[in-house]
């Protein structure tokens, strides 16, 4: 297996570290031999798994994807930035991307950026096997996501939107306050983590397949929040209302 980096904050592999009393469980099942974050040696010519973390945001880097597809059975994106874009991926809307990189710039991009390309999910170059959704990702569902990649699995996927998870943890609605909370159209899994905080979700988790926009939008407008705050906030995680298709994904929406 490799674990590779692309344009984001390292945070879901920071976050893959961090399950400190699972970690060596979870990657005995693999032999990890190239990962960014703990080790500087090469990556090798062959693999089975690839894991990718990050938007692309250079014609390098989607070489790169492309790469790794043509090498690996499996690849696994995880977290926003590689499934949907990310916040990386706020930069591509709209008409002048080249001003923005020059905003940053100014006249001379160095050349350790490369040929900078309006960030996009993976799954928009190339095919996703499995994706783990959102930002940073949990540990323990990466580990259930490669279980699925390695020894297969007959548990349905979830399509659920947050909104379920709030009510068994016996949550109060945030749009009782008039609050604009996306686990109306988000899907489940997280356990509602952030509004178990008293967040309301920003829809990190990427679109469920049963989603209903047009019924999210009219809840949201009639609890006085304007329809441009709703999209505004859909934008953060779901460029375009939603990103890559990976087959996991597809495989939930079409049976």
């Amino acid at each position: 297996m490799v674990v590779v980096g692309l344009a984001s904050c390292f945070g879901c592999q920071i976050n893959l570290t961090n399950a400190e009393a699972h970690l060596m469980d979870i990657l005995s099942q693999v032999d990890v031999e190239y990962w960014q974050l703990t080790s500087s040696d090469p990556m090798p010519e062959d693999f089975d798994i690839a894991v990718i973390e990050g938007a692309v945001t250079t014609k390098e880097a989607a070489e790169t994807v492309k790469a790794l597809r043509g090498i690996a059975d499996t690849v696994i994106t995880i977290g926003a930035c590689a499934n949907t874009g990310g916040i990386p991926g706020l930069a591509a809307e709209g008409a002048g991307y080249e001003e923005r990189i020059a905003a940053v710039y100014g006249a001379t991009v160095p050349a350790a950026c490369g040929t900078m390309v309006a960030p996009s999910a993976v799954g928009e170059h190339i095919a996703v096997d499995y994706e783990v959704a959102c930002c940073p990702v949990e540990p323990l569902d990466f580990a259930r996501v490669l279980q699925h990649a390695l020894y297969g699995s007959n548990v349905q996927q979830l399509t659920a939107t947050l909104c379920g998870e709030c009510k068994r943890n016996e949550r109060g609605c945030f749009y009782e306050d008039g609050t604009l909370c996306l686990g109306l159209v988000t899907r489940c899994g997280c356990g509602a983590r952030c509004p178990s905080l008293g967040r309301p979700c920003k829809g990190c988790a990427g679109l469920s397949a049963d989603a209903n926009l047009k019924g999210a939008r009219a809840i949201s407008a009639g609890c006085g929040i304007p329809t441009g705050r709703f999209e505004e906030v859909l934008r953060i995680f779901n460029h375009g209302e939603g990103g890559g298709d990976s087959t996991e994904a597809r495989s939930e929406r079409e049976g």
